[in-house]
């Protein structure tokens, strides 16, 4: 059975998308991609069945990635039964997420940061327009939620 990781951000166009497709790459880089099914949601309607942000999609080129295909969605009640965890990108998708599901009894919301040494919100391009700086901090908390389910015993250790 795979661990089902869904990554969330407001409108599911820049690092929620960005932290898919990174998490894909380093799974698959890994072989770990028969352990895992990713994807991404909004938590917003406002970018709604839209691709990648041309920014992020040029990021995540830089690195060989393809990002193709991507429509934005909503998240819904039912993600919270289909995946085994449900990671924001910062305190604000916290804040949705928390509205969407306020009971959590499998402990499955997170921010991705929070698996590091240095728990904080990832920045938001958007505004930023740094997507250098998103790129890195999606790549240190992927890495790090990659280690934590090694070390937890989620992932075998041996591959």
């Amino acid at each position: 059975m795979p661990i089902k990781v869904l990554f969330i951000c407001h409108g599911n166009i820049c690092r929620s998308p960005m932290a898919k497709y990174v998490m894909r790459e380093m799974v698959e880089n890994a072989g770990l991609s028969d352990h895992f099914y990713i994807d991404s949601a909004a938590t917003s309607t406002e970018e709604l069945g839209n691709p990648v942000y041309p920014p992020a999609v040029r990021k995540l080129s830089e690195h060989g990635i393809d990002c193709r295909g991507h429509a934005a969605r909503q998240i819904t009640r039912a993600d919270y039964d289909d995946y085994d965890l449900l990671i924001g990108m910062d305190g604000e998708n916290m804040y949705y997420m928390k509205r969407r599901w306020p009971v959590d009894p499998e402990g499955k919301l997170h921010l991705l940061l929070d698996f590091t040494d240095n728990p904080r919100d990832i920045s938001d391009p958007w505004y930023t327009r740094d997507f250098e700086t998103t790129w890195r901090e999606i790549n240190e908390g992927c890495a790090a939620l990659l280690s934590h389910l090694r070390e937890t015993g989620a992932l075998p250790r041996s591959v």
